[in-house]
């Protein structure tokens, strides 16, 4: 990944790999979300000269995955034989730790944890890093949905809470936008941008390139 820059993990929801590749050298790695492309993502992956990593996300935490749960599973496993660093798993997978076991040791376990609705309190967020510490991950993720500006400070709290830990904690929404920026700004791992708008896997996303804008601006006035 791009030196001290901060890191940016561009999510591919479709096919459209011109679109793909005209932002590649923007970004550090690619999320490539198997719910929302559907058959042929495996055709994708060939085309991708940036780390990346697998996830199919489950209709619990907004996903559009449709099938069985095992399938589901497998067909994540399936993605680190064609190359993934890394798999999203969600902490309320059932049997999560025995899925984590699966993947650990063939490529990076990131369990992440999704609220649609609200802001949880800093201690439950707290508690919720720790679980996914607990069964085996390598990265931290946790994102709610801000109501208020204050929110943001609150999800972004879990970064330093956890300096040791690799931790991508951001809000969702429109509300939410600045903890998106601020998330590696601030120490988290990485975040999450569009590759162009319209194709955003989750709302208050920003585009690669608005957001790489503003990391260049932000580097300019320092």
């Amino acid at each position: 990944m791009a030196g001290d820059r901060p890191k940016i993990c561009a999510s591919i929801v479709n096919d459209d790999l011109e679109a793909v590749k005209k932002v590649e050298s923007l970004v550090d790695l690619f999320e490539l979300r198997i719910d929302l492309i559907g058959s042929g993502w495996q055709e994708v992956t060939k085309n991708l000269s940036k780390p990346w990593l697998a996830c199919n996300r489950r209709a619990e935490e907004g996903g559009g995955w449709k099938g069985a749960e095992s399938e589901r599973i497998e067909t994540l496993l399936s993605a680190i034989e064609l190359g993934a660093s890394i798999v999203d798993i969600e902490l309320g997978t059932p049997e999560v730790g025995k899925v984590v076991r699966n993947i650990q040791g063939k490529a990076e376990c990131l369990i992440s944890y999704h609220n649609l609705k609200e802001m949880p309190s800093v201690e439950k967020m707290g508690e919720i890093v720790k679980k996914q510490i607990a069964a085996g991950a390598a990265i931290c993720k946790v994102v709610t949905t801000a109501r208020t500006f204050a929110d943001n400070l609150a999800v972004l709290q879990l970064i330093s809470d956890f300096p040791e830990k690799k931790v991508v904690s951001f809000a969702m929404g429109d509300m939410g936008q600045i903890s998106r920026v601020l998330c590696p700004l601030v120490g988290g791992y990485f975040t999450y941008a569009s590759i162009e708008e319209g194709s955003e896997s989750a709302a208050g996303q920003i585009t690669v390139e608005n957001l790489r804008k503003i990391y260049r601006m932000l580097e300019d006035v320092r």
